[in-house]
């Protein structure tokens, strides 16, 4: 079982708490670790709810989590000196990609240069090499090709935007013109300096930028940067209201970045438009008129709190 931290941070830890008892009471042995994907060799920070094991393998910077659950995480103690390996960045993952646009219609590229570390080394090897269970003995004619290096396409008013985000560490819309970070590290307009607008008439920095999370949080147009571990990688590929900018280009991560960010070999080639390879947006297949759905109940016996029922 997993999930994903927030189930600590609601209601005090109540929901992980209750799914511990309830399994406890039914003679289970449970417990509950809170694990970081890049410990593991992933080169993203990505926490999730999991059983306490196994131990690290990569030294990763820890975080803050819900007090409650504070020796919950699967880490080595402080007192310790264990050998881990150094944390993968940004940089370990995608340096060997060749740059590319906001736009950038094709499905299939050359590489132009080679791996550059150990990570980019592995994460290129062919079906064959990573024992993948699906080769069957014959070796694809695009073997060796760079699928899906493709970035959202943002439209003019964005793109006009992440022109103008400086090429540093920790660039974001706070950066742009008119905009100055008062008390309490909040945002609030510079009244010495007029509002500047964009060519299609629209503002530079838009208001839900001033007012995300209070106007407390960097994370609009947020620029990634190469010596870093990524955060979580999600679905949504706009860079509104999280950091995915990439470090030395006007664009977002393409999709090839993002799959590298989650483990995925370069051989993995995804199918359809560019928003639905990211989003995942949609079923694959859609089931015959004909296929009848009967509804499933899962229940608890007569002691059971709750029960679900699922169409």
């Amino acid at each position: 079982m997993e999930n994903v931290v927030d189930i600590l941070k609601f209601a005090d830890g109540f929901l992980g708490k209750y799914a511990l008892s309830r399994l406890v009471a039914i003679n289970y042995q449970a417990r509950l670790g809170l694990m970081v994907a890049g410990c593991y060799g992933l080169p993203q920070f990505r926490m999730r709810v999991l059983p306490k094991f196994p131990l690290p393998t990569h030294d990763v910077v820890k975080r803050v989590v819900p007090n409650a659950f504070e020796q919950s995480v699967v880490a080595y103690d402080e007192t310790e000196a264990p050998q881990l390996r150094k944390a993968l960045t940004l940089a370990d993952a995608i340096s060997d990609l060749p740059e590319v646009g906001n736009h950038q219609p094709k499905d299939v590229m050359d590489f132009i240069v080679g791996p550059k570390t150990e990570f980019q080394r592995y994460i290129r090897l062919n079906r064959k090499a990573m024992m993948d269970y699906s080769f069957d003995g014959e070796v694809d004619s695009s073997e060796g090709k760079l699928f899906d290096h493709q970035p959202l396409r943002l439209n003019n008013d964005d793109y006009e935007r992440v022109q103008q985000i400086p090429l540093k560490k920790g660039a974001n819309f706070r950066d742009l013109k008119g905009v100055k970070v008062g008390i309490n590290n909040t945002v609030e307009w510079d009244p010495d300096v007029p509002r500047v607008f964009l060519s299609s008439g629209k503002p530079l920095v838009p208001d839900y930028a001033m007012t995300f999370i209070k106007g407390k949080s960097a994370k609009p147009f947020g620029r990634l940067w190469w010596d870093e571990i990524v955060p979580t990688v999600v679905t949504r590929a706009e860079p509104h209201n999280q950091i995915i900018l990439h470090p030395s280009q006007a664009r977002v991560l393409t999709i090839r970045e993002n799959a590298r960010l989650q483990g995925f070999p370069d051989y993995y080639r995804l199918f359809g438009p560019i928003k639905q390879k990211l989003d995942g947006d949609g079923p694959l297949f859609k089931l015959s008129k004909s296929f009848t759905r009967t509804p499933v109940v899962f229940s608890g016996g007569e002691d059971a709190d709750m029960e679900q029922v699922l169409d």
